[in-house]
């Protein structure tokens, strides 16, 4: 298969990379580094990455920023920035990607542990991971050309762990392997309009 890797750079970019290229022609994009290049915060970015890249069979996004901070801290443009930053961003790849991908083809899009297991300082992610999940959820029974869709949701990623442990009390850091084989499972199963968790 052809399949677009945005955040490629990334940890959980890599693992996916790192699981899926020995099988497959993958196309890496990201806002500073990659095959292509992309702003997804800029719907023609998007649209330019497709005409680039050509017709595709799956599409992964594993990029995506929120704001973290104490509740009381928190303010609506807070919220907003990781619903614009990290949920739109990933609705507008699969809006403009509908008549790109093949008959058939999938998008596997990336979300995150804590809507379901939070930490303080966190609702501002649990938030758009929320969001992520009903999208999709309701995305997949309206899927135009047998396409599919599907969320991967990560805990903490053991390459990561030195840098984002504190933040994740009490949380079993995740291998990179089981989080490659998660998006494997979505691209290569027949699985559509799930969240699947990587605890």
């Amino acid at each position: 298969m052809k399949i677009i890797v945005v955040g490629a750079a990334g940890a959980i970019g890599q693992a996916v990379c790192a699981e899926l290229a020995p099988r497959h022609d993958i196309i890496t994009a990201g806002r500073s580094s990659g095959d292509i290049r992309v702003d997804l915060a800029d719907r023609a970015s998007i649209e330019a990455m497709y005409r680039t890249a050509g017709s595709v069979d799956a599409v992964v996004c594993a990029a995506g920023e929120v704001e973290f901070g104490r509740l009381a801290e928190m303010t609506g443009e807070k919220y907003l920035f990781g619903l614009k930053n990290k949920v739109l961003t990933q609705i507008n790849l699969v809006l403009a990607g509908l008549n790109v991908l093949t008959n058939g083809g999938s998008f596997t899009l990336t979300s995150g542990i804590l809507d379901r297991e939070p930490v303080r300082e966190g609702s501002g992610s649990a938030t758009a991971n929320g969001a992520l999940a009903g999208f999709v959820k309701a995305a997949a029974i309206d899927m135009p050309r047998g396409l599919r869709i599907n969320v991967v949701s990560p805990g903490l990623l053991q390459v990561s762990a030195e840098r984002y442990g504190a933040i994740f009390p009490g949380h079993d850091p995740v291998s990179s392997r089981r989080v490659g084989l998660a998006y494997a499972k979505c691209i290569e199963g027949a699985a559509t309009g799930q969240m699947v968790p990587v605890d």
